[in-house]
C-alpha cells in the first residue's frame, strides 16, 4: 500500500514542504532514497523502537520510503514522525483515508520510547504550511508556543507517538494552541533588565551611542579598561526602537532555525544583542558549515553585534564581516546550493587605546614601546574602518560622577527621541527599497540631503584641514550630522549638527595613536 504524508525542509529562513511517500510491499527490506543525511537513514532504528514500545505492529515487508523532490538534500531528525505515521497508515494500523492524511504537516524527532523532541525552524514550516494551506501541523509540544504565532493554520502540540495517532483517528480532540501575539509582542517589547540610569557619568558616550541609536550607525568605542564600554554597550538596545511585528517575525525565523529561541516564547520580543568571543572563527560569525546555519551576524539581524576588544579579533574575521556590513545580507554558496542569511544589525565594537590599556590615560602611564600603539590599532584595517560612522573615546568615570545621588538618565527616554528621529528617516526613505536610515544611504543620497549651509561648510572645511581627517570622514560627518539633525527635528543641518559629528571622529585625526 503506498501512503503520503508531508514534512519540510528549511534552506535559509524559509521552508520547503516534503512530501514522504511510503510503500509497503511483500518482499523483507527496507530503502530510504531522495538526498536523505546520516540523521535520516538512521531514522529507522528510531521509529522501529518507537513503534513497538507503544505496542504497534512493525511491518515486515519491503519499506520503500521517497522524500520528494529528490533533488533537495533532507537532513536532521525532524522527519521521525513523518515517517513513522506514514508506515503505521500503509500497514494498515493506523485508521484513516489518504485523503485525510495529506491535510496533516507533521514534523518531529522520536526517542525510543515515542516521546517527541523539538526540532529547529518550526515557525518557518509553520509560515509555509500556513501558505499551502494545509488543515493542521502536528509537532512537538516544546515548539507548540513558537509556531502557535501564525494563524489560520491548527498548531496541535504533540507530546507522544500515541498522541499524534489519537488525534489523526480523531480518537482526542488535542486544541490547536492560539496565541495573541500582538498583546504578548505589546507587552514584552518594552521590558528591559538593564537601563542607561545605571551608567554615571559618561554623558558624552552616551549622546554618541543615543546618535547611533537614532541613525542606525555603527560605532566603536575606544578607552582604558574599567572606563565602562561594555556596560555602555550592553544597554544599547534599551534605546533603540520596539521591533515592528515584520521585524519580530524575521528575527524569530532566523533564531528558530538556529535553535537559539531558548525560553523565549512566541516572537522574539527585543532586538538581538549579540556578544562573540574574540576567539570565534569566521565561519562561527558569518555562518556556514557542513549543514549551513545562521553565523553570530545572522542572530543579531535587526538588532546590535558588539565585539569587545576588537583588535584581539582574527584578521580573517574582520574582514569576512566587510561585506555583510555593507549589503545587510550574507550568501552561504556551497557547490549544488546557495542559502541567503539576512544580516542588518548595528556593529558596537570597543577597544584599548594600546595593548597596555593606558594610552591617554589621564592619571596612568601607558608602558607600549613606540610604535605599538599604531602597530596595535592597524589590526583594524581601513576598509572595516571605513564602515563604522561614530568613534569616540570613553574615558574614566570621575570618581565625583561615580559617587554621585543625582540619577541618570532613563532608557524610556532617550528611546523615546530616538523612535522619533526614526520617524523622521521612515518617512523620508519611504519611497526608495531597501534604505530605512540615515546609516543607510548611499553617496548619492548623501549630496541631496544633506546640503549644507555656508557656515557649516567652512566649518567642515577648516576641520578637515586642521585635524587632516581622512577623505572617507567626509561621508561619515554628513551622515551623522543628518541624524543629530533629526534628533533636534530640524529640516536642515547647522553648524552645530556640523561640529558634533566632527567630534564623533577620533579615529581618523592625524597623530592619533602616538604616530
Amino acid at each position: 500500500m503506498l501512503v503520503k504524508t508531508f514534512g519540510s525542509a528549511v534552506t535559509g529562513i524559509h521552508a520547503m514542504t516534503i512530501t514522504v511517500e511510503v510503500n509497503l510491499m511483500g518482499q523483507s527490506g527496507f530503502a530510504i532514497v531522495g538526498l536523505p543525511d546520516n540523521a535520516v537513514r538512521e531514522s529507522r532504528e528510531r521509529i522501529e523502537a518507537a513503534i513497538k514500545y507503544n505496542c504497534y505492529d512493525y511491518p515486515r515487508g519491503r519499506l520503500t520510503i521517497n522524500m520528494a523532490p529528490a533533488d533537495v538534500r533532507k537532513e536532521g531528525s525532524a522527519y521521525d514522525l513523518t515517517i513513522a505515521i506514514g508506515i503505521l497508515c500503509a500497514s494498515g494500523q493506523i485508521n484513516i483515508f489518504p485523503a485525510e492524511l495529506e491535510q496533516y504537516l507533521i514534523m518531529g524527532e522520536l526517542s525510543l520510547d515515542g516521546t517527541l523532541r523539538p526540532i529547529r525552524g518550526a515557525l518557518p514550516i509553520a509560515v509555509q504550511a500556513r501558505a499551502e494551506k494545509f488543515k493542521a501541523f502536528l509537532l512537538p509540544a516544546d515548539n507548540g508556543e513558537e509556531a502557535g504565532i501564525v494563524n489560520s493554520i491548527d498548531v496541535i502540540p504533540i507530546h507522544t507517538l500515541q498522541d499524534a495517532i489519537d488525534f489523526i483517528e480523531q480518537k482526542r480532540k488535542i486544541p490547536p494552541i492560539k496565541i495573541d501575539t500582538r498583546e504578548i509582542f505589546a507587552h514584552e517589547s518594552n521590558q528591559f533588565e538593564l537601563n542607561f540610569s545605571d551608567v554615571k557619568g559618561q554623558a558624552n558616550v552616551k549622546r554618541a551611542l543615543e546618535v547611533a541609536a537614532a541613525g542606525g550607525h555603527n560605532a566603536i568605542l575606544i578607552g582604558p579598561p574599567g572606563a565602562g564600554k561594555s556596560m555602555l554597550a550592553k544597554r544599547l538596545p534599551s534605546i533603540l526602537p520596539p521591533l515592528s511585528l515584520e521585524e519580530a517575525l524575521e528575527t524569530t525565523k532566523i533564531h528558530s532555525v538556529a535553535g537559539k529561541l531558548g525560553k523565549v516564547k512566541g516572537l522574539v520580543p527585543h532586538r538581538p544583542f549579540r556578544a562573540p568571543h574574540h576567539t570565534i572563527s569566521d565561519v562561527a560569525l558569518v555562518g556556514g558549515g557542513n549543514q549551513p546555519q545562521p553565523g553570530e551576524i545572522s542572530l543579531a539581524h535587526n538588532g546590535v553585534l558588539f565585539m569587545d576588544e576588537l583588535p584581539e579579533f582574527k584578521r580573517t574575521v574582520l574582514e569576512v564581516m566587510r561585506q555583510p556590513l555593507e549589503e545587510r545580507m550574507i550568501t552561504i554558496s556551497r557547490a549544488k546550493f546557495a542559502v541567503e542569511y539576512p544580516a542588518n544589525f548595528m556593529l558596537i565594537a570597543s577597544m584599548n587605546p594600546c595593548p597596555c590599556g593606558y594610552y591617554n590615560h589621564p592619571e596612568k602611564e601607558c608602558v607600549c614601546a613606540p610604535g605599538v600603539v599604531n602597530r596595535y590599532l592597524s589590526r583594524i584595517s581601513g576598509p572595516l574602518l571605513d564602515r563604522i560612522d561614530i568613534q569616540i573615546e570613553v574615558t574614566p568615570v570621575p570618581f565625583d560622577d561615580l559617587t554621585s545621588k543625582a540619577e541618570s538618565e532613563k532608557s524610556e527616554s532617550i528611546r523615546e527621541r530616538v523612535k522619533n528621529a526614526r520617524e523622521i528617516q521612515q518617512e523620508r526613505y519611504a519611497s526608495l527599497n531597501g534604505i530605512h536610515s540615515n546609516a543607510m544611504m548611499p553617496p548619492n543620497l548623501i549630496r541631496e540631503l544633506c546640503q549644507l549651509d555656508t557656515p557649516s561648510e567652512n566649518l567642515l572645511k577648516t576641520a578637515m584641514n586642521r585635524l587632516k581627517l581622512s577623505a572617507r570622514a567626509y561621508d561619515r560627518i554628513l551622515k551623522v550630522a543628518r541624524t543629530i539633525a533629526d534628533l533636534d527635528n530640524k529640516p536642515n543641518i547647522t553648524h552645530i549638527h556640523i561640529s558634533e559629528a566632527i567630534g564623533y571622529r577620533n579615529l581618523d585625526r592625524e597623530n592619533w595613536g602616538g604616530s
